[in-house]
């Protein structure tokens, strides 16, 4: 059941379904708020959870109106594209033959079959940024393991529309946003020691931000730096 609650200036939409816990989010572009709830909810205790998360709201809306977004790719010749942070133009060959992407130099070299269009280039990209992704985080996984004294399960690359990992402390595995693979590694890394940390403390209290101090001790630095970093242009539809 999807219903609104209006709180003051701030409209909150709520989905109640078969879900065992409340679920809050903050969407981009416009801030706009939703609670998924547990179908037994009644709706008065939905908002009495709201009015006790207005101030986490209203900061996390204040971040997203000072994110910057990347602009709408087009997928077009000569147009910029990120890898690990650093910027390439794109360039592109048809050819009757399998696709593939190739980095040189300031160059990042798409083949596509002839009459490709944009949707399915822009597929090929960011299945190759999974791919990297998948190729760069077994060792950061396997170097962190050791000096944080937890094991990861598996872990899981994917597009994430409100956050840059996340953690199931339970099942052991953590999942990573596959745009990471457009940022300075560093961010990478930071992000894996992040969600590995919470595989010891689930929340961001006391305890959590001294694991991240312990075994990186910069930590604050690379969030903040990876926060600064422009996100990608998304229809955000929730």
């Amino acid at each position: 059941m999807r219903t609104t609650l209006n709180l003051g200036d701030m409209t909150v939409d709520v989905l109640q379904k078969d879900i065992k816990n409340v679920h809050l989010s903050v969407y981009p572009p416009t801030g706009a708020v939703r609670i998924s709830a547990p179908s037994s909810m009644k709706l008065d205790t939905i908002r009495v959870y709201a009015i006790s998360k207005l101030e986490w709201i209203r900061k996390e809306q204040a971040k997203v109106a000072g994110q910057d977004r990347e602009t709408k790719r087009e997928f077009l010749e000569r147009e910029s594209h990120y890898v690990w942070g650093k910027r390439y133009l794109l360039t592109l060959t048809e050819a009757n033959q399998a696709p593939c992407i190739e980095l040189s130099h300031q160059r990042l070299h798409m083949q596509v079959r002839p009459g490709t269009d944009a949707v399915k280039r822009e597929k090929l990209l960011d299945a190759w940024y999974r791919s990297l992704l998948r190729e760069a985080v077994p060792p950061l996984v396997a170097k962190w393991e050791k000096r944080m004294g937890v094991q990861v399960n598996r872990f899981y690359v994917r597009q994430m529309r409100t956050k840059w990992g996340s953690c199931n402390h339970h099942a052991g595995t953590i999942r990573l946003n596959t745009d990471l693979a457009k940022k300075p590694p560093i961010c990478l890394e930071y992000l894996v020691v992040h969600e590995m940390a919470h595989l010891l403390e689930p929340t961001h209290n006391a305890r959590f931000h001294a694991v991240m101090t312990r075994h990186l001790p910069n930590w604050k630095l690379y969030q903040e730096t990876l926060n600064r970093l422009p996100v990608r242009h998304v229809d955000w539809r929730y």
